[in-house]
């Protein structure tokens, strides 16, 4: 069995280690047109804010550990066409220009995605930058060097840590976005309102709610022009969201409008003996049970091991997934899994939330940070489509509890009474959790 994979980020690393480990017999080609493999772009931010001095550590493997494997691993090497019907790809050498074909009997579509780049004037100015992959990084860490004035345009989980980390090596900041909340993706107002205070206090100009215009600058940007202001810049970096990379099988699989491709709880496309998994790819949206687009590389990692698993016989299914996921602002501890009210109501869910806010253990220990839980369930069903929760302490991994509450259709009612340890060092004897469903027993 003649397996090639393109691309290998998170998906693509995770398909190649088990194909390999689980199919002892199999040849595997990979192509990667980077210089790299499996670069944690979660940690762009700790890079260039100096927590992480050395980068090596956000790479999880190599292509000598691949080497190891048995894996013919071909670095800096573009696959410019696939031809699904023939089973075949073309293949440029980047490093010589030559060109070539291989066959395959798998194939396995890992080609992540890329940051959108709107065609906005000034967009090809010196020090406008993408931020992506380790290249990004130290480009980004090399002409930040001499900056004073940052613009990040995009305030997502990328663009609002990039801002905390800019500002803490004494950068002038403005966050730009054209919604008016940061993480609106991710979270409720009353969540974004304290994480937004936050960056006040530290200094940062928020200007959200502002579309950018253009850039202007002689050769290099001096300035970002919006339908409402303008700001001084002397680095900008465009953080405003990803799009698959899949112009490579555009016509050949099916996709979704923007053009990620769909695959079956298998991760097979609707190619027979071709497969995809990551960033690439919709995933099955457990919420509300339609395809959506999350590149995460939670996902990315667990559909790539789907792939190796599923690649001769259909062994395990994927279970979908509640796009859970968190952050560090400041003092803040924030994650989410799931839709937020508005994301619910934007799917024409019939809602209703609840937020419990209270000390997180009881107040004769030492100390008892304030935590705020919220709750969003369909008010037919009462089963739980969504959480949020803040706290300067880490509670985060309490959406891993409700995305699991998701993933198996609880509501709210059984989350009031579903079992929970006490111990005073890490919280009360109705846990948080149990207290927001109590709330929503009256709703």
């Amino acid at each position: 069995m003649k397996v090639i994979v393109i691309g290998c980020t998170h998906a693509g690393t995770a398909a190649i280690v088990n194909t390999a480990k689980l199919y002892k017999e199999a040849e595997i080609t990979v192509y990667e047109r980077n210089d790299n493999i499996s670069f944690l772009s979660c940690g762009i931010a700790l890079y260039v804010g100096g927590v992480i001095k050395e980068p090596a550590g956000l790479f999880y493997s190599s292509p000598e550990a691949l080497e190891e494997l048995g894996v013919k691993t071909k670095m800096e090497h573009d696959v410019i066409k696939v031809n699904t019907d023939n089973k075949t790809v073309i293949v440029k050498d980047l490093k010589t220009g030559l060109e070539f074909e291989d066959a395959y009997d798998k194939l396995i579509l890992t080609t992540g995605s890329w940051p959108l780049q709107p065609d906005i004037p000034g967009s090809d100015l010196e020090n406008v930058l993408l931020s992506k992959n380790y290249n990004h990084s130290n480009v980004i860490i090399e002409k930040a060097k001499d900056a004073k004035k940052v613009v990040v345009v995009g305030a997502g989980y990328i663009g609002v840590e990039l801002v905390e980390a800019f500002r803490e090596n004494g950068k002038e900041i403005v966050l730009i976005d054209a919604f008016d909340r940061i993480l609106s993706k991710y979270l409720d107002e009353e969540f974004t309102d304290l994480a937004e205070e936050a960056f006040r206090e530290e200094g940062v100009e928020l200007a959200l709610g502002e579309k950018v215009k253009r850039f202007e600058g002689n050769g290099k940007v001096e300035k970002v022009v919006t339908d409402k202001g303008e700001y001084e810049a002397d680095l900008v970096i465009m953080c405003i969201g990803f799009k698959p990379n899949t112009e490579l099988v555009k016509g050949q699989v099916d996709m979704l409008q923007n053009g990620a491709i769909i695959v079956n709880s298998y991760m097979e496309t609707s190619v027979e003996d071709v497969f995809a998994a990551g960033d690439s790819c919709a995933i099955h949206y457990n919420p509300t049970d339609k395809p959506g687009y999350i590149p995460l590389a939670t996902n990315a990692i667990r559909m790539g091991t789907l792939v190796a698993r599923n690649l001769v016989n259909k062994t395990m299914a994927y279970m979908g997934t509640q796009g859970t996921s968190g952050i560090k602002i400041y003092n803040w501890n924030i994650s989410s899994t799931g839709l937020t009210v508005e994301a619910a109501m934007a799917n024409d869910f019939d809602v209703s939330f609840v937020t419990a806010v209270d000390n997180y253990r009881p107040e004769f220990m030492p100390t008892s940070e304030e935590v705020r839980l919220k709750l969003v369930f369909e008010k037919e069903t009462r089963r739980v489509l969504g959480a949020q929760i803040i706290s300067e302490v880490d509670l985060t991994q309490t959406m891993n509890t409700l995305s699991v509450c998701i993933q198996n259709q609880m509501t709210v009612d059984e989350i009031a009474f579903v079992d929970f340890f006490f111990q005073p060092h890490f919280n009360k004897p109705w846990n948080i959790i149990n207290l927001a469903g109590q709330m929503a027993l009256d709703l």
